[in-house]
């Protein structure tokens, strides 16, 4: 690998991984840079990302991050540097989309501290966990990761959470970043623990009010924030007023460059930093996302791709699932769709009772929270846990329930 330290790496930039610590010295001697898969790096450490992620700017070659060892025979690097990311399939089968390294780096702009400490709660080779990853480097921040490969969460009984939640406080970070079922998890995970937050950011998944409004109050120095952003699209725009959703009047003026629409009831974007294959002809991209207009607002109902049929009647297992998450009592849910002999799917929810919730009390709040929804759509069984697993990607795992 080259000694020379790219424009994006600042000379502050130190980087924690377990009990290693690095610089850019560190980075360049690593052997993870020589590209010698032909491009094809496992993204499983933030320190080998990086890395090949200089040499292959500095070669002109492209870079597959692969977040796993599937089929990376099948890939084409194609001419010049550019970056492929493959996608979570938190719905369905994970995609391989490419970008260029500007267009990766389009949001970061002034997001950057000097002085921040970043903690990685995303895997380093998926979308949002390179966004943070490159605004440390370039701000000349500290990051701390927990290697392994699943820090979000994926890791069996969930210890992940536990793992990072420890690293958090041992390293007094200021700046975290995670999916709201992260947060949900991680609030947990640090009970009364106190941490110096200025920076509270939430991507990945819908932010809910009840989740946005607890963060505030347990973190109230901290700015917060959630971020619309995919594999597809790049990131898109972030939120910053503590309201879910997004304010309507962006459908009419855009949002950072970035044009909005709604096409039966879809979300759709035009977006300089979206990826270009993934746009159609006329530049427009769907999200996926299902969306509805309430007042000033424009809030996320469910994934189109995620829908269940319950007895013919089309339902949202992430919609009614925010329902419960508004039930006092409730520290985290999952609602999905399971097969039926009779109606061919049928919601259930998983419940994890907040500390000191009387489990029969809640019960009886629960069937309040989803009288007034067709029947199709309230869960035909509830049951407790104490955790909900995530995915690597820190999600709830939705696949099998469209």
């Amino acid at each position: 690998m080259t000694a020379a330290r790219p424009g994006w790496i600042h000379p502050a930039f130190r980087l924690i991984e377990g009990e290693e610590a690095f610089g850019w010295p560190e980075l360049a001697a690593l052997p993870h840079g020589d590209l010698s898969g032909g491009g094809v790096v496992l993204a499983d450490r933030p320190s080998r990302v990086l890395a090949a992620l200089a040499a292959a700017e500095a070669a002109g070659q492209g870079l597959l991050l692969a977040r796993g060892t599937r089929d990376v025979q099948d890939w084409q690097p194609g001419q010049g540097f550019s970056v492929t990311l493959e996608s979570s399939g938190t719905t369905g089968g994970p995609k391989r989309l490419r970008h260029g390294f500007d267009r990766l780096r389009g949001r970061l702009r002034g997001v950057g501290e000097m002085g921040a400490r970043w903690l990685l709660t995303y895997e380093a080779g998926a979308f949002a966990g390179l966004q943070v990853m490159l605004t440390a480097a370039a701000s000349g921040a500290l990051l701390v990761a927990v290697p392994g490969g699943k820090a979000a969460g994926g890791r069996p009984e969930g210890a992940g959470i536990a793992d990072l939640a420890q690293a958090a406080r041992r390293h007094a970070v200021t700046h975290v970043s995670g999916t709201p079922s992260f947060w949900r998890a991680f609030l947990m995970a640090l009970g009364d623990a106190e941490l110096p937050l200025a920076a509270v950011t939430l991507g990945g998944e819908a932010a809910d009010q009840p989740l946005l409004d607890r963060l505030a109050r347990r973190f109230p120095r901290a700015r917060l924030r959630h971020i619309y952003a995919s594999t597809e699209a790049g990131a898109l725009f972030a939120v910053n007023d503590g309201r879910a959703g997004f304010p309507a009047g962006w459908l009419e003026t855009g949002a950072d460059g970035v044009a909005l629409r709604i096409a039966d009831g879809v979300l759709e974007v035009r977006s300089p930093r979206a990826a270009p294959a993934a746009a159609g002809p006329d530049g427009w991209l769907s999200t996926g996302d299902l969306v509805e207009c309430r007042g000033d607002r424009v809030l996320f109902a469910g994934r189109l791709d995620g829908l269940a049929n319950v007895g013919g009647v089309k339902v949202s297992p992430e919609a009614v699932e925010r329902r419960l998450l508004a039930v006092d009592g409730v520290a985290d849910a999952a609602v999905v769709a399971v097969p039926s002999p009779i109606t061919g799917q049928l919601l259930t929810a998983t419940v994890v009772l907040a500390p000191g919730a009387d489990e029969m009390v809640l019960r009886a709040a629960l069937r309040a929270a989803v009288a007034d929804l067709v029947p199709a759509a309230r869960p035909r069984a509830v049951t407790f846990a104490d955790r909900i697993p995530l995915s690597a990607a820190g999600k709830k795992c939705r696949k099998g329930t469209a």
